[in-house]
């Protein structure tokens, strides 16, 4: 069963972004460069390959002429379509390939984004400049492809963050995956072979994002038998409204289903703090500069 481990990976990827974000990017790093060289440190196999191209109308004719890519990396400013109606061209004629929106933070952007049907587009990350996060949305997107199979058929364990905040779990990902990574780095030195150290780096835990409470209890209620943790906010979308207390509901609903798991509550609001007790778990500050060292 081992051997079946992440067999869906991204191997391919279009990203779409204009001339000036092409040179943001360029200016953050050469940034295929810097994820070869971020595979080559975490001992990965088979960095993915992208494809650039300045527009959506361009993207468009590239999924025509070749519809192998494995994922849609697109930038905000991408030309006619907007990225909003090309997220729903690409579904229509692509369903399988997932489309992902990398934006710098602006009021104005997430306004337009709330404003908008983004119904075909998976996921919205928030850009600072960490080539980090491209790997995070490439692990994340592999996890999802293969969770199914790896978790319910090969035992991997899963580790579920429930977060509606793009900033916030834009910048979460990156720290809990290097920290994933390297942990099974770590693991896989004590593997009597190559292809046994390849089987330990891909049985680390998944990583499975949830958005509302109703995704969380999907999610959980499917995985719960090979969770490893859970961490969440306190406040988002439940019955199609904002929830502020969202996350102390869905903690109390797994406590009671699993008495041992680590509960990981993060807030805004330290009065959240005093929830805490009453499942046994542990809240963390989302504003402290220590929360990627805490969360470790």
């Amino acid at each position: 069963i081992r051997d079946r481990f992440m067999k869906h990976r991204i191997r391919k990827i279009l990203l779409v972004c204009c001339s000036y974000d092409g040179y943001i990017l360029e200016e953050d790093g050469h940034i295929e460069q810097q994820i070869n060289q971020e595979y080559i440190d975490l001992n990965m196999s088979n960095p993915p390959s992208l494809t650039r191209v300045s527009s959506t109308a361009e993207a468009l004719e590239a999924l025509d002429r070749d519809d192998s890519f494995d994922f849609i990396l697109t930038m905000y400013n991408v030309g006619e379509p907007d990225v909003f109606d090309f997220a729903k061209i690409v579904k229509e004629r692509h369903r399988h390939i997932p489309v992902v929106l990398l934006t710098s933070f602006s009021k104005d952007i997430y306004r337009r984004i709330d404003e908008r049907d983004a119904s075909g587009i998976d996921y919205i990350f928030s850009w600072s400049g960490n080539t980090d996060l491209v790997i995070g949305i490439i692990k994340l997107i592999e996890d999802a492809m293969n969770a199914e199979e790896d978790i319910l058929t090969g035992g991997v364990q899963a580790i579920l963050l429930v977060e509606d905040s793009v900033r916030f779990y834009s910048s979460i990902l990156p720290h809990l995956y290097k920290f994933l990574l390297r942990q099974s780095m770590l693991f896989s030195t004590e593997a009597l072979n190559e292809h046994e150290k390849m089987l330990r780096m891909r049985g680390r835990p998944k990583v499975l994002l949830a958005r509302t409470y109703e995704e969380a209890r999907e999610l959980y209620d499917k995985y719960s038998d090979k969770m490893l943790g859970l961490i969440t906010d306190v406040s988002f979308m439940r019955d199609g409204a904002k929830d502020p207390l969202a996350g102390i509901s869905f903690s109390e609903y797994v406590r009671a289903n699993y008495p041992y798991l680590p509960i990981i509550v993060e807030s805004t609001e330290s009065s959240n703090r005093r929830y805490c007790d009453r499942f046994g778990g542990i809240f963390l500050d989302k504003t402290s500069k220590k929360l990627p060292v805490d969360l470790g």
